[in-house]
């Protein structure tokens, strides 16, 4: 079997310092979440993310707002904590109503406060190879976890599957900072099977049931699955994880991966906003 990536022992151990960095800096972190509507897998999430921040020391507050919320009013309330100067990181809990255009609410934060990385000002930096206020928290989260296995990524063949602006176009992006070579696949690639099999590194966010089987994989190859599809089986990943085990070198398990990463970024960027917020704000005479 291949080497088993515990995202949840790596997310546990990045809270765990967070927590200690808050305490013993008396770093006054405060990270707002917005939740639209009563979709079950989005109060999950919110619920998850209050619960990493109360542990880590960082004040949430959370605004649960009414299907019906109008586009007007959710401006206004990001408006209001963008000018909040005791609020350091906004975010917009995903999807929203289909009524309300979630470009035009993302791009009304602050980058300063995007924690999720989601912004435009963010999104174009980390394209252009500059360092954005925030790293998008998903892809960051992924890179924490290859990390973790202590392979040199310079020259080796990296394939997405999978072309999101959350995780697919960002992560690519990351993987070529460290010099990888990265083929971006998805759901009109043809032979896709063929890009897969040679990926040393494959990252599979494409959102199908256990799509990738081992016929995809490469002996050896560092597996990161973002897929979260719940069946009547159970919560399985984009990868059939029971055949692909034995080939994989590195592989992540669902749940257990990249799940709890994503929301230990999150956290991270709120203390750094936090951090920057007292850095840059003007002393008192």
């Amino acid at each position: 079997m291949g080497n088993i990536i515990d995202g949840k022992k790596i997310a546990a151990g990045i809270r765990l310092s967070l927590a200690e960095k808050v305490r013993s800096e008396h770093i006054p972190a405060c990270l707002a979440v917005v939740l639209v509507g009563d979709d079950p897998g989005s109060q999950i999430y919110v619920n998850s993310k209050e619960k990493a921040a109360t542990e880590i020391g960082i004040k949430s507050i959370v605004h649960r707002l009414p299907g019906n919320t109008t586009q007007e009013s959710l401006e206004k309330l990001i408006e209001k904590m963008n000018s909040d100067p005791s609020i350091h990181g906004i975010l917009v809990q995903l999807p929203l109503p289909k009524h309300i255009n979630e470009c035009d609410i993302l791009h009304i934060i602050s980058p300063k406060k995007d924690v999720d990385g989601l912004h435009e000002v963010n999104v174009g930096r980390l394209m252009l190879g500059l360092e954005p206020y925030h790293y998008p928290c998903t892809p960051a989260g992924i890179m924490e976890l290859i990390s973790s296995t202590k392979i040199a990524l310079k020259g080796l063949n990296a394939v997405i599957i999978g072309r999101s602006n959350i995780v697919g176009k960002p992560i690519a992006q990351l993987l070529l900072r460290e010099h990888a070579t990265v083929t971006m696949c998805h759901s009109r690639t043809k032979n896709i099977e063929y890009f897969a099999k040679n990926a040393d590194i494959l990252v599979v966010a494409i959102g199908k049931d256990r799509f990738v089987g081992p016929e995809m994989v490469k002996k050896g190859a560092i597996i990161i699955d973002v897929g979260m599809n719940r069946t009547s089986g159970g919560l399985f990943g984009d990868v059939d994880f029971e055949k692909v085990k034995d080939l994989a070198g590195y592989i992540t398990p669902v749940p257990g991966g990249v799940g709890p990463m994503t929301i230990a970024m999150l956290m991270k960027n709120c203390v750094r906003a936090a951090q920057e917020a007292v850095i840059s704000r003007p002393h008192s005479e």
